[in-house]
């Protein structure tokens, strides 16, 4: 049986995981492509150290982050109602939809922050009214808001 010795990985392998992670694996696998390639080192107290600095500011990068996108949340619910304006015909139907790229337009112009229209969730929208949308603004914090589609 052959013996495996711990390695750090320096970038994130699909196979093997992320980077940081220490990781058993073959010494071949390690001596012939992981270390000449830059992709492990060896695991060292100094390297242990240094990869448990690195994730203590990943996890206040990603609190901040995190606390950012609670904000946006708390100013789009302050604002309230964000209003849409579309063409009409005769009997109210839109020309058209509204889609999630006219809400992004409406909250950018509205809040002078820019939001990615694939992160908003609009429902089928073909007629003048009231509405309300998704936005997910981080993977744990998602936002409702309230759109008023008018005639222009």
């Amino acid at each position: 049986m052959a013996k495996r010795i711990k390695v750090v990985l320096t970038e994130s392998i699909a196979t093997l995981g992320r980077d940081g992670d220490v990781v058993e694996v073959a010494p071949g696998y390690a001596r012939n492509f992981l270390l000449p390639f830059g992709k492990a080192a060896n695991v060292t107290p100094s390297i242990l150290k240094q990869i448990e600095r690195k994730r203590a500011k990943e996890k206040i990068a990603a609190e901040k982050v995190k606390q950012e996108a609670i904000d946006f949340k708390t100013a789009l619910a302050t604002i309230g109602r964000f209003t849409i304006k579309k063409q009409v015909g005769e009997d109210g139907v839109l020309f058209g939809t509204v889609t999630n790229g006219d809400v992004a337009e409406a909250i950018e112009s509205a809040t002078k922050k820019d939001i990615d229209r694939r992160n908003i969730t609009v429902p089928d929208i073909h007629n003048l009214g009231s509405f309300v949308a998704q936005i997910k603004l981080h993977q744990e914090v998602s936002a409702e808001v309230k759109i008023e589609v008018t005639s222009s």
